[in-house]
């Protein structure tokens, strides 16, 4: 039984990345969105003054700052593109036919949520190929470049997870797009993604204190950065992302049905 759980959950894995990879606009718009705000966004303080950069950023290149920010607020975002496959996949007819079949329902949000979040890992190389375009150097220890992989990984399955749990009763369309509206814009601005959270108001650095972006961005900043790591905001990481595993897993074998 183990077996065939795990042969059935590595085929519908691999059909995830397969559609995925065979759909050069999904491709495309996963890497050039970021790279548009680090390209944009990130040289917006590019005539800024180096004692104003190096008093509120720690560092002289805002670009560096942004890169592991930009990388967590991306993988905060995968997750709609997950949801919006499931409900196309109950549309049109597919959805029905994997559950006509002994697959159980919860290897079904796994392979689902895993299969989004390898979607959104396609990014980190091609950002750090641009960061370093951009005058940004980087460790060559590959310890640090394993961990700071993982922290991506966690961030992004942990927040599949969470839309894909969200809308796993839905066939609405425009559903996962509100959700997405709803959750990214206030863990995106409360995260330390785009700005230090020192002059942040005590409102804000509460939400920020717990907030999943803000753990892979210090994570990954300290890293580019240099500094001392914090291991322990991996291992938060990777709880949360067990959590909304475990939570989505509930909630699909609840709601997920035939339509």
């Amino acid at each position: 039984m183990r077996n065939a759980t795990l042969n059935q959950f590595y085929g519908l894995l691999a059909r995830e990345i397969k559609k995925t990879y065979r759909n050069p606009w999904i491709i495309a718009i996963t890497v050039v969105q970021p790279f548009m705000w680090l390209a944009f966004f990130g040289s917006s303080f590019s005539s800024a003054p180096k004692s104003f950069l190096e008093g509120f950023f720690h560092t002289y290149s805002y670009v560096a700052f942004l890169l592991p920010g930009v990388l967590s607020t991306s993988m905060l975002t995968v997750g709609m593109f997950g949801s919006m496959s499931t409900i196309q996949d109950k549309r049109f007819g597919y959805m029905k036919r994997i559950l006509l079949t002994p697959t159980d329902k919860a290897t079904i949000f796994v392979a689902k949520s895993m299969g989004s979040t390898t979607r959104g890992m396609v990014q980190l190389p091609v950002m750090a190929t641009a960061a370093a375009l951009f005058g940004v150097s980087f460790p060559l220890n590959p310890v640090l470049w394993l961990g700071w992989i993982a922290a991506l990984f966690f961030l992004g399955l942990g927040f599949s997870s969470l839309f894909m749990a969200l809308t796993v009763a839905s066939t609405d369309w425009q559903t996962p797009g509100v959700i997405s509206n709803f959750i990214t814009m206030p863990l995106m601005f409360s995260s330390t993604a785009l700005f230090p959270q020192a002059n942040f108001p005590a409102w804000m650095r509460a939400i920020s204190a717990v907030n999943p972006v803000t753990f892979s961005a210090t994570f990954g900043r300290t890293i580019v950065l240099g500094g001392s790591i914090d291991w322990t905001l991996l291992a938060y990481l990777a709880l949360f992302a067990a959590m909304m595993l475990f939570i989505g897993s509930v909630m699909a074998t609840k709601w997920l049905k035939v339509e």
